[in-house]
């Protein structure tokens, strides 16, 4: 167990089901397969998850990772700031919000401070953080602000071993073409390079196309022949990644996920990837944090609001997250 890395676990949206998925994998001893979790946020919405769930599980209030004993039972670093008399379930409210910005705060204070090696996270609600001022587009671009990266990060698409990373994303369809650039395609393929390094190896990178039969050398347009296969060339004959491509999208899933061709599937906007991985597997998809200095992720799904407070919601994504940190945060240390 001393070995397994200490991994923070961010509870989510109070009026969600984070705190339920946590308790769910606390009772049934999911964590310790994996790492030393530290569950962040405040307790009284931990024990409102047993409660939903009808489970029990021994934990304790830490105020320092000190004083962390997995022996014990489960630490909660308790941030005290969400009175359950004013959470509702299913509602999108600025207190919950503000909560949820919190949590990432206190894991990227934990991170700096070398006394976590990563965290998940469960699912926040993007108009509750508004709401309570948050004025980036999401939880990714207020990460990178906090870690003030000044290389390529985004949300990556996780299925099993296979990721995918957008060269753009939520943008109207009518607008992917002018919005594709060199710029945006090579910040796509690095993003892919790094985060598929995180998990220990160089990954395998294919690029897929824009138009239908990969644009027919131009004649159902030329995306692909004045822009996607030359900066692929470049990107190849400048770093020597495994990135090839252009490949038509209708058939390239199917190498990737059929025949385990590639780890890494760039696309070009945001249904191109999503609908191939949620339809082979929908539970099964996780969300990484790409392009950040430590290992973060969480489910693919959001808060849920129309299962909360029934203990009806699957962990299986939220399991898969955490799997997915433990081993990004293993090769971490062997990096």
């Amino acid at each position: 167990m001393n070995e397994k890395p200490i991994l923070g676990v961010l509870l989510g949206n109070s009026a969600g089901v984070g705190p339920e998925l946590v308790a769910r994998l606390s009772v049934q001893n999911t964590f310790q397969q994996y790492c030393r979790p530290v569950i962040i946020g405040d307790v009284r919405m931990f024990e409102r998850g047993l409660q939903v769930i009808g489970g029990e599980v021994p934990h304790y209030v830490v105020y320092d990772l000190s004083e962390c004993d997995w022996e014990r039972g489960y630490p909660v670093l308790d941030l005290n700031n969400q009175d359950p008399a004013q959470v509702p379930y299913g509602e999108a409210v600025a207190y919950c919000g503000k909560s949820d910005l919190e949590q990432l705060d206190t894991g990227i204070a934990l991170c700096k401070a070398g006394v976590i090696e990563g965290f998940v996270f469960g699912p926040f609600h993007k108009g509750a953080m508004k709401l309570s001022g948050m004025h980036d587009e999401s939880e990714h671009s207020y990460l990178a602000h906090k870690f003030q990266l000044t290389t390529p990060y985004g949300e990556i698409n996780m299925m099993d071993e296979l990721m995918t990373v957008r060269a753009t994303s939520h943008i109207p369809l009518k607008d992917v073409s002018a919005h594709l650039t060199e710029e945006t395609l090579r910040e796509a393929i690095e993003l892919g390079e790094i985060t598929g390094e995180s998990f220990g190896s160089k990954p395998r990178m294919a690029v897929a196309a824009l138009n239908p039969h990969c644009g027919e050398f131009g004649l159902c347009g030329r995306e692909e022949v004045d822009l996607i296969a030359p900066t692929v060339e470049k990107v190849v004959s400048e770093t020597g990644w495994n990135v090839t491509g252009p490949y038509s999208a209708d058939t390239l899933f199917i190498r990737a996920l059929n025949h385990q061709e590639f780890d890494v599937v760039v696309t070009l906007f945001h249904d191109q990837g999503q609908i191939a991985l949620k339809l082979v597997g929908f539970e099964r998809c996780i969300t990484v944090a790409g392009g950040q200095p430590y290992p973060i992720a969480t489910c693919a799904h959001g808060t849920a609001f129309d299962k909360v407070g029934t203990g009806t919601a699957t962990t299986t994504s939220f399991e898969r997250a955490v799997k997915a940190v433990a081993k990004m945060a293993v090769a971490k240390r062997a990096q």
